[in-house]
């Protein structure tokens, strides 16, 4: 099969009406590609992801199978949402895999970053796998790739994640519908397929979830104090107005605690640590400068609502010199 590139003159998608011509292309592409056979899609409720889930759902229906595996490193409500958007309004063909023991079974005592993210990474192939070796019919891999994975690949930044880590037998044949696009398409795309507003413009999210911040070794206590404050930082964003103005914005719960006052009571539990930046091109990072009172009420609601914390910090550190995650 030829390889699909952007042609070079396409006009960038802006608008619903060059989204839906896109969309009824690739409709199109699509079941000439698939014909009468099977597609499988590991579906994390990402903005690529979801995209072509819904993009699939539209061209072939029950003929998609989607996989979602919850490693138990994901943010607050978001397995839940898969299910709810997918299974419950779209009647898509999902498949819920609960790997939450596993992949924290997995990862009890690791403290080395990288081995926390080959783990997590090799972990979630194994899983899938196991789920495609249970399915008949299966010919086709579905793929959130976009045009600047494949750009990046080419330039040698990073390597595209294409098939490759899938054991030798599960041979598929790639789908690849939202490959030319930039990310802002997608999203636009996303848009006019009906997907939630919450889901389109989803915060750029790390591959192995929650495990980079939670730096360390990851307890499951540790794991649900990122979870909530997290939730609640996404929360009070939002109410703010700064959902969508302020490029990514998370919490980290490090491995080592300090001496605290709780209800009159002296405390020894962990900090909290909030970063909120802005960028173009993610090689430079600028630090977003919160409201004094909004950061008084961020305090005031992660450590009166969530187990564990009796500190939060601000990061005001950019990148240079210091990186997006902390691991």
């Amino acid at each position: 099969m030829a390889e699909i590139r952007r042609p070079d003159d396409m006009v960038r998608i802006t608008t619903p009406e060059l989204a839906q011509a896109f969309i009824d292309e690739q409709i199109a592409l699509v079941k000439e590609q698939v014909g009468d056979k099977k597609v499988l899609l590991a579906l994390s409720g990402g903005v690529d992801s979801s995209v072509v889930a819904a993009l699939l759902i539209k061209a072939i229906g029950d003929q998609l199978v989607c996989v979602h595996v919850n490693h138990g490193l994901l943010r607050k409500g978001e397995p839940e949402q898969v299910i709810q958007v997918f299974r419950n309004e779209m009647n898509a063909n999902l498949i819920y895999v609960d790997a939450v023991d596993r992949f924290l079974d997995l990862l009890a005592g690791v403290t080395d970053p990288e081995q926390k993210r080959h783990n997590i990474g090799e972990e979630f192939i194994n899983v899938f796998a196991e789920e495609a070796r249970k399915l008949d019919g299966i010919e086709f891999l579905g793929q959130g790739t976009i045009w600047p994975d494949i750009l990046e690949s080419e330039a040698g930044i990073k390597a595209h994640h294409n098939a490759g880590g899938l054991p030798e037998d599960l041979n598929f044949e790639l789908v690849e519908p939202v490959r030319i696009l930039f990310k802002d398409e997608v999203r636009v795309v996303g848009e006019q397929l009906g997907l939630p507003a919450g889901m389109v413009y989803r915060q750029p999210f790390p591959g192995p979830g929650l495990g980079v911040r939670c730096p360390g070794a990851i307890t499951r206590d540790r794991l649900e104090a990122v979870r909530e404050s997290d939730a609640i930082l996404r929360e009070e964003f939002a109410k703010h107005g700064l959902e969508g103005k302020v490029w990514q914005y998370f919490t980290v719960v490090p491995d080592f605690k300090s001496t605290g006052v709780t209800n009159g009571q002296r405390s020894f539990e962990w900090p909290c640590i909030i970063r909120a930046i802005n960028t173009t091109d993610v090689v430079e990072c600028s630090v977003e400068h919160l409201d004094p009172a909004f950061m008084d009420h961020l305090v005031q609601r992660i450590t009166t609502e969530v187990d564990g914390i009796n500190r939060v910090l601000y990061d005001f550190t950019p990148k240079p010199p210091a990186t997006v995650e902390y691991e």
